[in-house]
């Protein structure tokens, strides 16, 4: 314990305490934006457990290094800590590809005030209308990051978006009811649209139907975010950032929707 409180004291001594303080400050504040925005996610439990390694490492081999005189430990961290960055990369893939497409696209949708409130009450007329009548549908809004990958997968449509066209494309029995229809914009862009479904270990083994697990795969990769209705229940659901909420009313939909395609 002694040396551990000396440890921290000479670190302390070796700046002036404002800087010390600035860059725990700092320090402290990448750390909650990278855990606020991975929340939910496979990347939240993959990025405490690497800081938790770390920082655990950095001590006891500091300690150990000022204590016994390990070089050769020390050269070895070194390494590992290398490797942890390598491994990281590639385990973060998903969210690294979302933050820098994030940085590098325009938005597409720029259209007033009055029309997006428009195309707002479409989606939700027709999405509560589904709920009513229990007919499961799965709706993809799309923003900055563009989804023509996804969209060419399906039947290209290129339809102002109406709350009877989206209860006539999802009604039973009909040729494109039985995958996503993508909105860009005031625009309904493709029906019948295979999305990508989530991994099992990223929803934390809760059961979900194939429509959960596509919105919550189509919003992990992209800035998208997707409308579930629950076929068996009629249940309103909404997938972004990887996170889908379950149970939403018409109110908590608009909002929703006011907010993310505003």
């Amino acid at each position: 314990m002694e040396v551990l409180i000396d440890y921290f004291r000479r670190v302390a001594n070796n700046n002036d305490w404002w800087i010390v303080g600035i860059e725990l400050i700092l320090i402290g504040l990448v750390v909650y934006w990278i855990v606020d925005f991975l929340e939910g996610t496979r990347g939240e439990r993959l990025f405490r457990g690497v800081i938790l390694i770390l920082v655990i490492g950095v001590l006891i081999l500091n300690l150990s290094v000022q204590v016994f005189d390990f070089p050769r430990l020390k050269h070895l961290y070194k390494g590992f800590l290398i490797g942890v960055l390598i491994i990281a990369v590639a385990a973060f893939q998903p969210e690294i590809r979302r933050v820098l497409i994030r940085l590098g696209q325009p938005r597409f949708w720029s259209g007033s005030w009055h029309q997006l409130s428009k195309t707002v009450e479409e989606i939700v007329t027709g999405v509560t209308e589904l709920s009513a009548a229990r007919i499961g549908a799965i709706i993809v809004v799309e923003k900055q990051v563009a989804l023509g990958e996804f969209i060419e997968t399906g039947v290209r449509i290129d339809a102002k978006v109406t709350a009877d066209l989206l209860r006539t494309i999802f009604h039973p029995g009909t040729a494109l009811h039985d995958m996503a229809v993508i909105i860009r914009g005031d625009r309904v862009i493709a029906a019948s649209v295979q999305l990508p479904l989530a991994e099992a270990d990223s929803i934390g083994g809760v059961e979900l139907g194939s429509r959960h697990r596509a919105a919550i795969g189509i919003s992990t990769g992209s800035d998208a975010i997707c409308l579930v209705v629950s076929e068996e229940t009629g249940i309103i659901s909404i997938a972004k950032d990887g996170r889908i909420t379950r149970n939403i009313d018409e109110s908590e939909l608009r909002k929703q929707l006011t907010r993310v395609i505003s």
